[in-house]
């Protein structure tokens, strides 16, 4: 079936057929799995591994097909066109990898909430920084002002283009492909889904896909609390960026939802901490939503299913925030108990608690967990 902007085919080889260079290696991430994540767990769980995308994140296959897209068809020319978008992180540093590659011109609008380390990672690919610091005075929220500050340039640019991770439709696209890597790898027989929902285009795509083969799998979408993307039962300022989002999407479809979590900053902190210490994956926020989503999941999922979890990125450009200890005590206290593992005796046993039990090791609870 041949290449369609609007729809893919069940089946298409890869993301992108015929690049060279770096950006060949966007997609096919390693599916791995989980031994250790759940004490007692039942089931067999995969992580879809996105960190080893080039850019380090899931960011790249939707940066690479709403760029790609356009440079296929002429509508963008190295030396003459100017790639405007607004990202807190993660696409913004795939689309500085990709511009780079083409000779485009990009300009990020980021805001207050991203760290140094990644303003410095679109510098040294040659991306233009504007950083948003005042919060929208209707809302409190920075996006919305993302958003009047891309509308700007855009304006005064010419030849500008906005990829538009909110509503374009090549977003959803690229993972598509995602989900068609994981189905392949596991001969279709995928239970459950459980991915971060930010622009939505991870949901749709994936839910698209398993439409489209008929697959029987429940999609479990992880909103933050404080989201308004499904209706979250607080609203509150958060801390971790990369999932949730303060302006409903044109992407979003709820019904490519099966289930919804809702997950809180702390809780975040504790799936990142516990996914390092018992899998050695160093894992971003979003991924650490992922995995506390299914620490809340698991009584309820059938004994001997396929569990998938889509980990979006790395966590080394949160070692300042989510793995820095200062920086979760000073804003949660003293929560380190939440994934300490239990201690060990000279022969191995635990001295937590009775035999094969531990303190620590259970799901975060929303009691535990009101802070956002």
């Amino acid at each position: 079936m041949p290449y369609d902007e609007g729809k893919a085919a069940v089946g298409r080889p890869s993301p992108a057929p015929g690049l060279k260079g770096i950006l060949s290696t966007v997609g096919g991430t390693p599916l791995i799995e989980l031994e250790r994540l759940v004490p007692g767990f039942t089931s067999r769980v995969y992580a879809k591994a996105e960190r080893f995308n080039p850019g380090g994140s899931v960011k790249d296959r939707s940066a690479l097909s709403m760029v790609l897209g356009r440079i296929r068809s002429g509508e963008l020319v190295p030396g003459r066109s100017t790639v405007v978008e607004s990202s807190s992180g993660n696409l913004a540093i795939g689309l500085a990898q990709i511009c780079g590659y083409f000779g485009l011109r990009l300009i990020c609008v980021v805001d207050a909430r991203t760290t140094e380390q990644n303003i410095r990672i679109l510098r040294a690919y040659g991306a233009e920084v504007e950083v948003v610091t005042q919060p929208d005075p209707e809302t409190g929220e920075l996006l919305p002002q993302r958003l009047r500050r891309v509308a700007e340039l855009l304006g005064r640019i010419p030849h500008a283009y906005c990829p538009d991770q909110y509503a374009n439709p090549l977003n959803s696209l690229a993972h598509q492909s995602t989900m068609r890597e994981i189905a392949e790898e596991l001969g279709g027989e995928i239970d459950h889904l459980v991915l971060a929902v930010g622009t939505t285009g991870t949901l749709s795509g994936c839910a698209e896909y398993i439409r489209a083969a008929g697959l029987r799998t429940t999609v479990h979408a992880v909103d933050a609390v404080g989201s308004r993307l499904f209706d979250s039962p607080v609203s509150c300022a958060r801390l971790v960026p990369g999932h949730g989002a303060s302006v409903v999407p044109p992407l979003l479809d709820p019904s490519d939802a099966d289930d919804v979590v809702h997950v809180t900053d702390l809780e975040c902190v504790v799936g990142c901490r516990r996914l390092v210490r018992r899998e050695a994956i160093l894992a971003g926020g979003s991924s650490g939503a992922v995995v506390s989503a299914l620490e809340r999941l698991a009584p309820t999922v059938r004994p001997g299913s396929n569990v998938v979890l889509i980990l979006p990125d790395g966590g080394d450009r949160y070692l300042d925030t989510i793995y820095d200890d200062a920086w979760v005590r000073e804003r949660f206290g003293e929560v380190f108990h939440l994934w300490k593992e239990p201690e060990r005796g000279p022969g191995g046993g635990d001295l937590t608690g009775p035999r094969g039990a531990s303190r620590t090791t259970g799901p975060v609870t929303r009691k535990e967990t009101v802070l956002c």
